[in-house]
């Protein structure tokens, strides 16, 4: 088990949230945690694209085609 976090949410959002878990018998904070680590990795991820985009705009890094990509790997 983990730390609780008092979140406030909508009353329209509570209400959702509680009438899917009483139609799958899952505990509403099933539902929160799975959504705020989804959330989070999607951040963590969009984070990782911006800082090779600016790699690569400062010419730190460059792009190559799927092909060179491939044939890197196969020769």
């Amino acid at each position: 088990m983990g730390k609780h976090a008092p979140i406030e949410l909508p009353d329209e959002t509570i209400e959702r949230l509680e009438a899917l878990a009483e139609r799958t018998g899952k505990d509403p904070s099933v539902y929160v945690t799975e959504a705020v680590e989804q959330l989070l990795e999607d951040m963590e991820d969009l984070r990782l694209a911006e800082e090779a985009t600016l790699r690569i705009q400062r010419g730190e890094s460059e792009v190559i085609s799927s092909e060179e990509f491939w044939r890197g790997l196969v020769d």
